[in-house]
């Protein structure tokens, strides 16, 4: 492609009042509208003082920059150009913004939880958020991690477990084998947290959510996580609420003990990286094995509290023996297990390891939102960034909601939310308004006008009508 025109030809000037550059924001907030996000914010959040006042618009209006990019409170301008006063009320300075999140204090964030909670669960019935294939279930996944921070007047900021300076951001996601994640609980911790603190919480919140949504079909959902949140209170919460587990554990002696008593004849050769199949016999060469024993977990405690299930033990050729002339067990192989309560005629040892696996995918949605809202912490303060953490992930879940709407078996059903925003929200506009109406003229030939089309079509869809 060349420029079509001489320098000189070409001028810049800033003066069109109804130019908008995001006007994917009109069918954005009308799904966020339908929701109730503005009415459960308004009814749910105490925020004390004037700069509490009009809570739902602001929390609105946050999740609009968002949705537009913003990834700090500078970044609220892009509701403030243009005709984007004509579209949108209430599109609020950076610094009132700004001042709003400052006013919150922890019980005001677990206010918004709530408000973020309830928006999933209303944007459940307006697009099959989590599709189940019959016979299958949700996979529920928990992991952490950094989000980097620089400067030292950061509330909460420290060295963690990743060697970054930064604060701890534990997620809940909820999906399925035909729909990309949602997340159903956060929760924003100090950079030095350890992993497992505060996660028996967000696990119960989680499946709480998404008992809500209906999305469970009677089927046990499972829950995922690593081995930090190897212990009884997340494991037994889940149970408790339940939901069966597949986490990875650490190599203690009582499973190094139970992984000895695997005979040789037991292990299966599992479809793992680099595998092949043998062309004249079609037998998979891999260098990769799975097999399992039976496993109760936390011995240690009282027999009421212990939980009975299988440990399933994936084991690697170890390319560097420690003791080439007299290899060990654990010299010759690598082995990372798992603890699982899901029964194995329901799942049996090599489909328990392959969704074990699985568990990587919320690594996708910690790079989604770093690349979004989180790719900074805009606040000093420590609840300010709690609540912009909640925000986030509300935008989160309209985004991936406005996805499965525009296109529900395609691309932009599992896109990330930077997929979502240039091809849905960042649609330039110019607004004519005549008798009252206005109407958005966009660009000729956008390549997914079919999809803002069916996006637009659903959010301005009029109400049902009520039958007596």
């Amino acid at each position: 492609m060349q420029f079509k025109h001489a320098p000189a030809a070409v001028s810049a000037v800033f003066d069109d009042p109804n130019l908008v550059s995001a006007a994917g924001l009109v069918p954005m907030l009308r799904l966020a509208q339908q929701a109730g996000l503005a009415e459960l914010a308004q009814g749910r959040l105490s925020v004390p003082s004037d700069k509490g006042s009009n809570a739902g618009a602001k929390v609105v209006a946050l999740v609009a920059g968002m949705l537009a990019g913003a990834d700090s409170i500078d970044d609220m301008n892009l509701l403030r150009h243009g005709g984007m006063g004509h579209l949108f009320d209430r599109t609020y300075a950076p610094s009132t913004l700004g001042s709003f999140l400052r006013e919150f204090r922890f019980g005001h964030v677990r206010q918004l939880d709530a408000v973020a909670s309830r928006v999933l669960v209303s944007l459940t019935s307006h697009a099959p958020l989590l599709q189940l294939d019959p016979g299958e279930r949700v996979m529920v996944d928990l992991d952490d991690t950094i989000i980097e921070v620089h400067g030292y007047q950061k509330q909460g900021a420290s060295f963690g477990y990743s060697g970054v300076r930064g604060l701890n951001a534990l997620i809940a996601t909820a999906s399925t084998t035909s729909s990309a994640p949602v997340i159903l609980g956060q929760r924003l911790r100090q950079g030095k947290t350890g992993s497992p603190k505060g996660a028996a919480r967000i696990v119960g919140d989680a499946l709480a959510t998404l008992r809500r949504t209906g999305a469970t079909a009677g089927a046990r959902p499972l829950l995922r996580a690593d081995s930090a949140f190897y212990g009884h209170a997340t494991v037994g919460t889940a149970i408790t609420a339940g939901a069966d587990v597949s986490v990875t554990v650490r190599m203690d002696s009582a499973v190094k003990a139970a992984i000895t008593t695997i005979p040789d004849d037991a292990w299966t050769m599992i479809e793992y990286t680099d595998s092949i199949r043998d062309e004249t016999t079609g037998q998979l060469i891999s260098k990769a094995e799975v097999a399992e024993v039976p496993f109760t977990a936390f011995r240690s405690r009282k027999k009421a509290e212990r939980i009975a299930g299988r440990l399933v033990v994936r084991r690697i050729p170890d390319l560097n023996p420690r003791q080439a002339e007299q290899p060990t067990l654990f010299d010759i192989y690598r082995h990372h297990a798992f603890f699982t309560t899901t029964d194995k005629k329901v799942m049996d040892t090599v489909v328990a390891d392959k969704t074990h696996r699985g568990h990587a995918i919320i690594e996708q949605v910690h790079a989604d939102l770093k690349a979004g809202p989180l790719a900074h912490l805009p606040s000093g303060m420590f609840t300010a960034n709690s609540a912009w953490l909640v925000l986030a992930v509300i935008a989160f879940n309209l985004t991936r909601t406005a996805g499965v709407i525009a296109d529900k078996a395609g691309r932009l059903a599992r896109a990330t939310t930077a997929t979502i925003r240039r091809t849905l929200i960042h649609v330039p506009a110019r607004l004519a308004r005549s008798a009252r109406r206005i109407t958005l003229h966009l660009p000729k030939a956008w390549p997914w006008q079919t999809s803002f089309d069916r996006l637009f079509t659903a959010t301005h869809a009029p109400p049902p009508t009520v039958t007596t």
